[in-house]
């Protein structure tokens, strides 16, 4: 399945890291964008379009509780779902990423597995745990 997924994260290992899971969870078609915080990931949204943002909240410049606030203003943006993936874990902090319009969050660090059915769930496709990507879904990380 072909899907436009923005990492928004000022590591670079880290946002490699979840491309690599992204494609071990059958996703091997997917176009990746990455941004180093909000603000240039907002900059990328005015030109592509995302089935997908996968953001983290602790960046510099906007973090990613301001991303997920300056979304929601927007008609467009608003539909994008959002995937939190954070160390910040507190149930203060996931309620308010929640509130703000995150579709779902995932605590680092994370299992591929974790990532994998948070995309399954939010793009609303079915398992792609068939396939040639299969064996790669159980790469260590």
């Amino acid at each position: 399945m072909s899907v436009n997924v923005m990492i928004v994260d000022d590591s670079l290992p880290m946002r490699t890291v979840i491309i690599k899971t992204i494609k071990a969870s059958g996703f091997g078609n997917a176009h990746f964008f990455e941004a180093i915080n909000g603000r240039e990931a907002l900059n990328l949204l005015q030109t592509e379009w995302m089935d997908l943002v996968i953001t983290d909240y602790n960046m510099p410049e906007m973090n990613g509780m301001e991303l997920l606030q300056e979304m929601k203003k927007d008609d467009i943006l608003r539909a994008i779902p959002v995937l939190v993936v954070t160390t910040e874990g507190s149930r203060e902090k996931v309620k308010a990423f929640l509130a703000q319009g995150a579709a779902d969050y995932v605590k680092k660090p994370f299992t591929p597995e974790a990532i994998r059915q948070k995309i399954i769930s939010l793009l609303g496709v079915e398992d792609l745990a068939s396939g040639p990507d299969d064996a790669e879904a159980h790469m260590d990380f």
